[in-house]
């Protein structure tokens, strides 16, 4: 009806973002990456997820995601129209011109050399020279060695259809594959689950990586984009947005990654069923408490402190006595009371602020007491920041160390530097664990890959001739469906 109305009273075919307002949903085609989108714990998640969401959101239309295999999928999908807009992870490159519209989504990433530890490093592209580099198919990887092959002959590498970033990484954790490459947020975001890998250098400078629109719709989605990531930008929202994500991927090196897999392996097993039942009393991830368990004590039911903290969960004698512990050395009554502790101080955050901050404010109250966090909110206001969100927050805790800041403030002197460490080590746990404990489905791999079936079907972008009066787009096939993610 809205093509016969223009086409009535003469005017020019309806852009696409007026069809997307039109149908009310915008088709969204991506692949699974914890830095692209993935199933978690509370549903659908990951950088360039939650940033299509909100841009959804400000279109005023339904998201609608399918999910395929791996980029050479996305950009089938994309090719062919069958999608509004492609989330796969890649920087602009020059096959990209005129293919697609390309819109910066506010992540830098570039071209990194990893190798397994036990191997010798390379330390330039001469050095790679006779030996096999793995990729993952449709990457940005393949291209930088081409143009490098011009003056490195001796280049070689190996595509893989079937693996994701994380897959290749663990080929070279287990010594299979000697050398990779990957992109450099793919690597932050999967380093800690594989210490045997490390980076040698990288292939270019970063780069954005973008969103990519098809090249026969016209600019105006794009352009919307574009204008909606900018205004997140200059909000901050955007920076939010990428801590959230990536802000505390610096924790957790080579040995503390093997020491926590070690014990996550020999001390948790003896500690998890209490974990599990006491976080269910008080509606707590029991991988989150344990979490907390492992940087208090490393899951140690007889750690003391100098200071008089001791058990599985380092409680105070106060703290003990105010919520019941009598015995804190009892590995059962620390873990409740640190649930039941944690609970306590998550209720203090204002419920205005919303989850995950609400949980980092929690757990550096947890560390350092509600009052001195509550100061350095009070100083980050004070600062023209938002004492509501812990990516400004964590940037005054530490000042509460020198007498020039603390001085302003209520409740004085505090090891402000410690919140800020303690809130992004349980985060990096966390991840570990929620990796190491989530049930993998193996879906069932079609014969022939699934983008080929959609050959011959209606695409979404079409004549305006051919679009029927009841409708101004077509329904992705069912074949994109869910597949669920490696991490």
């Amino acid at each position: 009806m809205l093509a016969l109305a223009f086409v009535t009273a003469g005017c020019s075919r309806p852009s696409t973002l007026q069809e997307i307002r039109s149908e009310g949903v915008l088709h969204v085609i991506t692949r699974n990456a914890p830095s692209v989108y993935f199933e978690g714990r509370d549903g659908p998640t990951g950088y360039d997820y939650e940033l299509a969401q909100m841009f959804a959101n400000d279109l005023g239309v339904e998201l609608r995601i399918r999910v395929a295999d791996d980029n050479t999928g996305v950009l089938s999908v994309i090719d062919q129209d069958y999608a509004h807009l492609g989330l796969a992870g890649l920087t602009s490159r020059p096959d990209f011109s005129g293919r697609y519209h390309t819109v910066s989504n506010g992540v830098e990433a570039e071209s990194v050399v990893v190798y397994n530890r036990d191997t010798d490093r390379p330390e330039s592209v001469k050095d790679l020279e006779g030996q096999t580099l793995h990729l993952v198919a449709d990457s940005n990887h393949q291209h930088k060695l081409t143009q490098l092959q011009a003056e490195n002959e001796g280049l070689k590498w190996e595509v893989h259809p079937g693996l994701d970033a994380a897959g290749i990484l663990a080929r070279v954790e287990s010594g299979e594959y000697p050398l990779a490459i990957v992109s450099s947020n793919e690597l932050d975001l999967n380093h800690v689950f594989f210490p045997m890998v490390k980076s040698a250098f990288s292939l270019g400078e970063p780069a954005e990586l973008v969103w990519l629109f098809p090249g026969e719709q016209d600019e105006s989605l794009a352009r919307a984009a574009k204008e909606f990531i900018s205004k997140l930008r200059e909000s901050g929202a955007l920076a939010q947005i990428s801590e959230r994500f990536y802000g505390h991927l610096d924790r957790l090196n080579y040995v503390g990654a093997r020491t926590f897999v070690h014990h996550v392996e020999n001390r948790l097993p003896k500690y998890e069923a209490l974990f599990r039942d006491y976080a269910s009393s008080y509606d707590i991830d029991w991988r989150l408490l344990a979490a907390i368990g492992y940087q208090e004590s490393h899951w140690r039911p007889n750690a003391v402190s100098p200071t008089g903290v001791r058990g599985l969960m380092m409680l105070t004698r106060t703290t003990a006595s105010h919520i019941g512990i009598k015995n804190r050395l009892d590995a059962e009554e620390s873990i409740q009371g640190g649930a039941k502790y944690f609970t306590m101080v998550h209720r203090q955050v204002p419920e205005r602020i919303p989850e995950p901050d609400r949980t980092w404010f929690a757990l550096a109250s947890y560390n350092v007491g509600w009052g001195h966090v509550e100061d350095a909110r009070r100083l980050t206001e004070g600062a023209g920041k938002d004492p509501d969100r812990w990516m400004d927050v964590k940037e005054f805790l530490p000042l509460l160390t020198q007498k020039e800041w603390y001085s302003k403030t209520r409740f004085g002197y505090a090891r402000g530097h410690e919140p800020v460490i303690y809130v992004q080590n349980i985060r990096r746990y966390y991840d570990v664990l929620a990796w190491m404990t989530e049930p993998t489905e193996i879906a069932e791999k079609p014969q022939e890959p699934w983008f080929q079936d959609l050959e011959g079907m209606e695409r979404i972008i079409r004549p305006m001739d051919t679009l029927p009066q009841e409708e101004t787009r077509a329904g992705l096939p069912g074949e994109l469906g869910f597949v669920p993610p490696t991490l």
